[in-house]
Formats: C-alpha cells, sequence, structure tokens
C-alpha cells in the first residue's frame, strides 16, 4: 500500500508539474525582461468609472477621492455607482463625495455581474451610446495611485481594448490572510500577466481595476457575464474570441482584502466554484483553441481553471483512502507518514520559493515593516493550503455570491506615506 500511494504522489506531482511548468518559465522571463512600457498618448480620451458597492459606505468616499486626485483631466472623468442591494448609506456618502449613484434591489440576481450589466445599462440611457471613449472597472474598496488614469490612457491609445493594471494592497501587513492575498496578486501581476504581455499573448483580468473600450462593450450589449466569478468568465470568453488582454505594469492601484478567515473562506468558495462553471462551461472550447493561433492563451486559461482543482482532489482522495486502509491492517503506517511528509515539505518550499519571489521583486511597492514582508514568504505557503478545505467543500455545496463587509479606512495619501 506504502509503494502505490508513493507512485500516485510521484505520479501527480509529475503530472502537475507537467501542467505548470510553463510558469516557472514565466518567472525566469519576469526576472530578466523588463515590463512593457507605453509611449506617452498624444490624446487624452474620456472615461467612466464604474463601481458596483454593497454596504460599502465605510470605504467607498476614498476610492472616489482617488479618483478625484488623478494627474488626469478631471472634465473626462466621471464616476457612476451601482449602490446594489444596499442597507446603509452607500448612496448618500458616493452622491455626497460627487458620484453620480443609481440604486439598485433585485433580491434574486446578486452578484457583481447583475450590478455592472444594470450600471452600463443606465448610463448608456444617460450619455447615449459613444459618449465614452471606454470605461474602468472598480471596487469600492479601491485605491488609485494617482497616476493610474494617465498610465492606463497611454495603454488604450496604443491601440488596446482590454486593459488590466498592477494589483497591490492596502492592509498587507494586517495579518496572515491579508498577506497571503497580496503576494497572491503580486506573482499575479509580476510573474504572470507582465510575461503574458511580454510574450504577446493575453493577459487575464481578476475582478477590479481594469479597462474596457466602449467598442467591446457595444459588441457584448453590456456586461453579460453572471457567473460566480464574472471577471474570469469574461477573461475567458475574450481569449476564446481572440481578443487579447494588455497589461499595464505602470497603472497601480491598491485592493483591500479579506481580514477574517469566514470572509476569505466565502470568497474562496465563490472562487472556486466559479472556476467549476467556467470548466464546465468553456473547457471544451478551450481545448480547441490550443491548437490555434490563440494557443498559448487557452492553454494558460485552462491550466487556470482546470489542473489545480483536479490533481488537488485526486491526492486528497488517494492518500485518505490510503491512510485509513494503513490504520485499519495496522501496517506500513510509519512508511505511510514519511511520505505524506516528504509530499508536505517539498510542496511547502515550492510555494516558499513563488511567495518569496514576488515578495523580493515587488519589495518597495509593499507597504508595510520589512519584518512582516519576510514573514510574509514563510506564511503564503499556509495560506494557499487553506483552499484545499475549501475545493473540497465547493465540490459537494451549492455556493452563492455573498458580499465581503471592507473596513480599511486607508487614503491613497495612507498608501504614500507609509514606510518602514
Amino acid at each position: 500500500m506504502t509503494e502505490a500511494i508513493q507512485c500516485i504522489n510521484f505520479s501527480l506531482a509529475v503530472i502537475f508539474v507537467i501542467c505548470y511548468f510553463y510558469q516557472v518559465v514565466y518567472i525566469l522571463i519576469s526576472l530578466f525582461k523588463k515590463p512593457v512600457r507605453f509611449a506617452p498618448a498624444e490624446q487624452n480620451k474620456r472615461y467612466a468609472f464604474m463601481i458596483s458597492a454593497r454596504n460599502e459606505d465605510n470605504v467607498i468616499r476614498n476610492l472616489i477621492d482617488s479618483i478625484k486626485a488623478q494627474t488626469y483631466p478631471s472634465e473626462l472623468l466621471d464616476i457612476y455607482i451601482c449602490a446594489d442591494n444596499c442597507t446603509d448609506n452607500t448612496a448618500a456618502v458616493a452622491q455626497q463625495a460627487g458620484a453620480v449613484v443609481y440604486s439598485r434591489t433585485d433580491p434574486e440576481n446578486i452578484g457583481k455581474g447583475w450590478a455592472l450589466d444594470f450600471l452600463f445599462k443606465k448610463v448608456r440611457q444617460l450619455k447615449g451610446d459613444d459618449y465614452y471613449d471606454a470605461f474602468f472597472i472598480f471596487d469600492a474598496d479601491n485605491l488609485l495611485d494617482k497616476d493610474y488614469v494617465a498610465r492606463m490612457n497611454d495603454a488604450f491609445s496604443a491601440g488596446h481594448r482590454v486593459i488590466a493594471a498592477y494589483r497591490n494592497t492596502k492592509n498587507f501587513g494586517t495579518n496572515w490572510l491579508s498577506c497571503g492575498y497580496g503576494l497572491w496578486f503580486l506573482h499575479d501581476s509580476r510573474h504572470l500577466n507582465n510575461v503574458r504581455m511580454i510574450l504577446g499573448s493575453s493577459c487575464s483580468v481578476a475582478g477590479t481595476g481594469f479597462l474596457i473600450s466602449n467598442q467591446v462593450i457595444k459588441e457584448n450589449n453590456g456586461w453579460p457575464y453572471h457567473l460566480l466569478i464574472e471577471d474570469i468568465q469574461f477573461s475567458t470568453e475574450s481569449i476564446l474570441k481572440g481578443e487579447k488582454i494588455a497589461y499595464c505594469d505602470d497603472a497601480k492601484f491598491y485592493d483591500e482584502q479579506p481580514e477574517e478567515f469566514k470572509d476569505s473562506w466565502n470568497q474562496r468558495m465563490r472562487w472556486t466554484k466559479g472556476y467549476m462553471q467556467i470548466l464546465r462551461q468553456y473547457g471544451k472550447d478551450l481545448i480547441k483553441g490550443i491548437f490555434s493561433k490563440k494557443g498559448l492563451a487557452c492553454y494558460d486559461m485552462l491550466m487556470t481553471i482546470m489542473p489545480a482543482i483536479v490533481v488537488t482532489v485526486l491526492s486528497i482522495v488517494a492518500n485518505v483512502v490510503s491512510f485509513v486502509l494503513c490504520l485499519i491492517s495496522q501496517s506500513g503506517l510509519l512508511a505511510m507518514l514519511l511520505s505524506l511528509g516528504l509530499t508536505f515539505v517539498g510542496s511547502y518550499l515550492l510555494l516558499l520559493t513563488v511567495g518569496a519571489l514576488a515578495c523580493a521583486t515587488e519589495w518597495e511597492h509593499i507597504r508595510c515593516a520589512d519584518k512582516k514582508k519576510v514573514i510574509a514568504c514563510f506564511l503564503f505557503p499556509l495560506f494557499v493550503y487553506t483552499f484545499i478545505p475549501v475545493v473540497v467543500c465547493a465540490l459537494f455545496r451549492k455556493v452563492e455570491w455573498k458580499p465581503i463587509r471592507h473596513k480599511d479606512s486607508s487614503t491613497i495619501e495612507d498608501m504614500e506615506k507609509i514606510k518602514n
């Protein structure tokens, strides 16, 4: 039995390495190649910020203030808020801060995708089809660096229709959860999207902080993405259509990460179930797309939504069954524990390396004390391990969209002031 489980674990490890070796190459490229830079735009475009907010009166003003503090001409920027099923003062606070607010009450169609579609329809009724050149999608808890719009305008003027930005974390140093998320998104920005852009492949958008041209919105007739992870659904459909999502490394914004495990659990349950929805709906098309001109982008997206879940579940099932059989037979238990220990150590060191590289390359951008940055590297593998019970539960439970209450009241000025 011990030899069998060792063989199974080794085989699963080999499959995992084969699937994700390309990301090792990505990391190496990120270490030796500079990010793509865009020439200054010759013309300033007109933009609208589209923000879905549910009970966000603690943070919404700070986001609006950071938009109003942009170095970009303010007359070319408008802010629209969907106060989505709110029971607090979000609408009033946003209006006082200078945003145009539309309230939405719909207890049946719950989620950001529905709120954004509602907001796009309202803005179209108000301004017509062609008033704005493009739209920024943000969450209420975000903050923007002062040059964010200017740098995104450079990328948009270079001809890109969908653009992701550099995602930092405003509450990185709070606890092991926030720093785990923070390193995850820094890894995504620096090692993945950055390199996809360098290689000329398609990037992906993740939840917030990205630009979509008005032309794309018109082609899609709004925002018809209503799965549990509507951002990945949009990215997947864009890739399958041949759209190359760009990445602007110089456009930086800050995101608030969950600090309580319950919120993190609910969020990652939604992510995991959403990946399963994406795989079921788009998996065949992504596999077919691998053998086309958009092959790398399709493979990349397929690896994002499938192998980690499949390999993790297979490994858990195999090891639990083997452990139970060893207990029943009262033989091979020590060897079994040794095999599990070696598997754990190997995976821990791999994840530690990924987290440490993200931390090292983005050291100056992380807003917390140096010692917390170092500790974050060692906690990062534990953060990733907590995905395992989430994946297992998501297989058997119905998952619905649940809001996360944001409470970090930091301003963009606070982000600029924070020193070690």
